[in-house]
């Protein structure tokens, strides 16, 4: 009997030692693009549409992707009604959403300096300015190369709008 519970016991201690030694290499692993933005209160009202337009899965995606992301206060810059009415349609939100979003890991550094035009993934562009700070079309990027593990995410203060067709 003694014998069973010693065995069981170094049965349980390998068990988690084991779990004890993968756990930092689990921990260590960078948040996607969505999980980033969930923990930032600043960025509820982003994060709400994106699920309103069925983005969240391919924001969690392999990518890599630029993500140029408008804070509550952008969104609430805004005429009144606005947000209520594109989480609404969320084939407009999307539309508004992937404006935001441009294929590869894009950081400042390479935009310093740069005047381009870049596509997004909704297919126009939006034009960079990276001669004093970084602008995209009017908005500022208020904080650059944030990093997850599918890309960079720099906040913006504007909520950009794709040209009308």
């Amino acid at each position: 009997m003694k014998r069973r519970n010693l065995l069981a016991l170094a049965g349980v201690s390998a068990m988690a030692l084991g779990l004890a030694a993968c756990a930092p290499e689990m921990m260590s692993q960078p948040a996607d693009i969505v999980d980033i933005l969930a923990a930032n209160p600043q960025f509820s009202t982003l994060v709400a549409a994106a699920g309103a337009a069925n983005l969240v899965d391919t924001l969690k995606g392999d990518g890599p992707f630029t993500v140029f992301a408008p804070t509550d206060a952008a969104f609430a810059k805004l005429p009144a009604g606005t947000v209520e009415a594109l989480l609404a349609d969320p084939a407009a939100l999307a539309a508004i959403l992937t404006y935001h979003v441009v294929p590869g890991a894009v950081t400042s550094d390479q935009l310093a300096g740069q005047r381009l035009d870049v596509a997004t993934v909704n297919g126009a562009t939006v034009h960079v300015n990276g001669t004093n700070g970084v602008r995209v079309n009017t908005a500022n990027v208020t904080q650059a190369d944030i990093t997850a593990s599918n890309g960079v995410i720099h906040v913006i203060d504007t909520v950009l709008l794709p040209p009308s067709n």
